[in-house]
């Protein structure tokens, strides 16, 4: 993870380091790479991996909106908190897709809130799978599961790459998908958060014109999580 910083205010720039370092020695986990800037032209012509960015609004020369739609061309999985003294932003921010949006100044709890929710982001993204079938082994990112389907003693993982037919069971599945990105909406289904374009008391539709079974009495768990799922990616 490479956690980067942008802001022309140095004092915001030190509160930030600060936070974020408190952060990860409270989970007990070593704090990834920090990298600041005080200018968006700086950050733009950064040519590392950008997984978490602090961004400010009003700066000398490109301002922050630009700057983050730019970056979102380019990686449209950044994960962007917009920092600002100035409310009237939030519309433009919201466009783009940021992350969150914390006002100067900083408070210490909701900030720690915020990047638990971003931590857990990154980690849904990134965590890889093994899925395997009689030919082999295929690893691939949690996020382009689409859905899990079992058809009798058949089960088929449904990916944006391709179908496999997985030669474990659902309840293998089940304690395998991370449980804040994957809901079980039925017997025979397993979906990804992510993926799902609209649903109604009977079904889920999904990405790549795939469906999935809703069960009645599991509608209202799966409308809650899919809304906490939703909250936790503004």
């Amino acid at each position: 993870m490479r956690i980067l910083i942008c802001d022309d205010d140095a004092l915001i720039i030190e509160q930030l380091q600060k936070y974020i370092r408190n952060f990860f020695e409270n989970i007990s986990v070593k704090c990834p790479e920090l990298v600041c800037f005080s200018d968006g032209e700086s950050l733009l012509a950064d040519k590392g991996e950008k997984d978490i960015l602090f961004l400010d609004i009003e700066m000398p020369g490109m301002n922050g909106i630009y700057v983050g739609k730019e970056l979102k061309k380019k990686n449209d999985k950044i994960i962007i908190f917009i920092v600002t003294s100035y409310s009237e932003y939030l519309d433009d921010a919201m466009r783009f897709h940021v992350f969150r949006y914390l006002s100067k100044p900083l408070a210490k709890q909701r900030f720690f809130r915020n990047m638990k929710d971003a931590v857990d982001l990154y980690n849904t993204m990134t965590v890889k799978i093994p899925v395997e079938t009689k030919q082999g082994v295929h690893t691939l990112p949690a996020s382009s599961v689409i859905a899990v389907k079992a058809q009798g003693r058949k089960v088929t993982v449904h990916t944006t790459l391709c179908d496999f037919e997985s030669i474990h069971n659902m309840q293998y599945w089940l304690e395998l998908l991370p449980k804040n990105r994957f809901f079980q909406t039925h017997r025979s289904f397993i979906i990804n958060l992510e993926h799902v374009t609209d649903f109604d008391r009977n079904l889920v539709h999904m990405s790549d014109n795939q469906s999935a079974y809703l069960t009645k009495r599991k509608y209202s768990a799966f409308k809650e999580a899919y809304l906490l799922y939703l909250e936790s990616t503004r």
